[in-house]
């Protein structure tokens, strides 16, 4: 688990941070959320659903099928993919609320990307106050969080009109077919009836974006079952190679994604 701490000056004046130069932190997170500035790139590349959490619901990037699984990452931590969803670009960064309503940027200290050296990125500049980059990366991810804002309601007014349904996944692989569960998607045809007013009410939301989005992304779902196959070959030919190679872990697929380090470039 992360341990995020609050950036103060009193904690992090003297010290730097490093950017992350690959997705292996991400190698566990078989779902991650994502917010409506993110659906139009998503959908492109990655199957989105909705997961049920404190009786609402919540679109997630569907990464794997299994738990404890991203797909998405290869053996040597690259990311195989188009897009890669702004809870991923943010890390090692969150927003954290403190009691009186205030939000806090933070940390995770366990990243390991902190030091004490001249290496990396300053988090306060000479005058005590934020880093340019340590204000780029606040204002990424207030824009996550004021979009994410959005998403909620939006998907308060999806549940409203009993526009999501349990969506029962089940992903063609090599050693068989992968049953998914815990997902949900748009039922299209309680949209199709809804009434004049009843539609009016999702579009002026920001929920019917959403709903089509999700709707167009679930002909990703093939995705999964090539990334398990491609995760299966590479082990496959590490158990035959041993002790490979690193050019023999990895994965070979045309959509990999050649931009390594992240970066705090927007939700689109």
């Amino acid at each position: 688990m992360p341990n995020f701490h609050p950036i103060s000056t009193d904690r992090y004046a003297n010290k730097r941070w490093r950017r992350v130069a690959g997705y292996s932190f991400a190698a566990h997170e078989a779902i991650v959320p994502l917010t409506a500035g993110e659906f139009p790139r998503a959908l492109l590349s990655l199957p989105i659903a909705f997961v049920e959490q404190n009786e609402t619901f919540i679109p997630v990037a569907v990464l794997g099928v299994a738990t404890g699984r991203n797909l998405f990452v290869t053996p040597d931590g690259r990311w195989a993919g188009k897009y890669i969803p702004a809870a991923i670009r943010s890390y090692p960064f969150c927003l954290a609320n403190r009691n009186e309503g205030q939000q806090v940027l933070c940390i995770d200290e366990d990243s390991g990307l902190i030091g004490d050296g001249s290496e990396g990125e300053p988090f306060f500049d000479d005058a005590g106050g934020p880093s340019s980059v340590i204000q780029e990366v606040l204002n990424f991810l207030t824009q996550i969080e004021n979009s994410r804002q959005v998403t909620v309601n939006a998907c308060a007014v999806l549940k409203k009109h009993a526009l999501i349904k349990a969506w029962p996944i089940t992903v063609k692989t090599q050693t068989g077919d992968q049953p998914v569960g815990g997902l949900f998607q748009i039922d299209e045809a309680v949209l199709n009836q809804l009434s004049a007013e009843a539609l009016r009410e999702v579009a002026q939301a920001g929920a019917l974006v959403i709903a089509y989005c999700q709707l167009l992304s679930m002909q990703q779902l093939p995705v999964l079952g090539e990334l398990a196959e491609a995760h299966a070959s590479a082990a496959a030919h590490a158990a035959a190679h041993a002790p490979a190679s690193a050019a023999g872990q990895e994965l070979t697929l045309d959509y990999l994604n050649k931009n390594e380090t992240l970066s705090f470039s927007g939700l689109r």
